[in-house]
């Protein structure tokens, strides 16, 4: 009876210890495979990247074009699809979690944005073609593209803003009830600021996929812009960094046309990656925070 319940420990602590070098494996790789990425990117595009670059005006036929319009319309773009967006999917997301109630219609509503968030960006982009350029027939235009990137966003926004919230905790929620806090107050003052860190996660998961996202773009929103460095005007047309990569890689004429793309590329990829940066600095505040109570 010992000698088998040592066996078992044994085999218990051989397989715990194969299964964490396996996954700490796993995880070096992953880690490692995206760092080689990121270097090729950055080594082959960020030595030639200047102001004049970033400010410049992109040429269709002539070497030592910029980016600067380009790149103003892909945070512009950026700014209106969030504007549009997060008051809605992070309402919804509340909705789902704290007020609607349990029902079928509920279940089928969760089933649908879970739906919705898998669909693929051309989908929605063709969905944007129908309504912005045929049915209203305003064109390529930066508020078609801000609009429907905004569509893309709420699937993702209501999914991960309603766990964020159900994560919290019931504890904490009967807590405040047993203060006599009201529905509201809990969830404004309570289950919100604990559910702070999720809610920002995916929203940097919205930023990021968004800023680098082509199909939807190119489809509502062109593939050239206004020519103007600072373009306001929502009715022109908005193509964004990520649109311009690939038009310069496929379709430019220029002799530079791979050194564009490979700045381009440099300049995409730490954008994404100081854009996600700069959105877990909210949330770095909020748990130092929570620490110091």
């Amino acid at each position: 009876m010992k000698e088998n319940l040592e066996r078992s420990l044994k085999k218990n602590r051989l397989f715990n210890q194969t299964a964490n070098v396996f996954f700490w494996g796993v995880s070096a790789g992953v880690l490692l495979l995206i760092a080689s990425m990121l270097f090729v990117i950055l080594s082959k595009g960020l030595s030639g990247i200047t102001l004049d670059f970033l400010l410049g005006l992109p040429d269709e036929l002539e070497a030592g074009g910029g980016i600067g319009p380009v790149l103003f319309n892909s945070f512009y773009v950026l700014i209106l699809s969030l504007i549009f967006s997060l008051p809605i999917g992070i309402g919804a997301g509340i909705y789902l979690a704290e007020f609607a109630p349990h029902n079928k219609l509920t279940s089928f509503i969760r089933m649908c944005v879970e739906g919705l968030a898998s669909v693929p960006s051309i989908v929605f982009g063709l969905f944007g073609l129908a309504i912005f350029v045929y049915y209203f027939q305003i064109g390529l235009t930066i508020l078609g593209g801000a609009v429907t990137l905004s569509f893309l966003n709420l699937p993702v926004l209501v999914r991960v803003t309603e766990e964020a919230v159900r994560a919290v905790p019931k504890e904490l929620r009967e807590a405040a009830y047993a203060l006599g806090a009201t529905k509201f107050q809990c969830v404004s003052r309570v289950v919100l600021p604990a559910a702070f860190s999720g809610i920002v996660t995916g929203i940097s998961l919205v930023v990021g996929r968004a800023y680098g996202e082509s199909a939807v773009i190119i489809l509502t929103a062109g593939t050239s812009t206004s020519g103007a460095m600072w373009d306001f005007n929502l009715f022109s047309q908005g193509s964004t960094l990520a649109v311009h990569l690939w038009y310069v890689q496929s379709e430019a004429i220029v002799e530079d046309a791979k050194h564009i793309a490979d700045r381009s590329a440099a300049v995409l990829v730490f954008v994404v990656l100081m854009l996600n940066f700069v959105m877990r600095i909210p949330v770095w505040l909020n748990e130092r925070k929570f620490k110091m109570r």
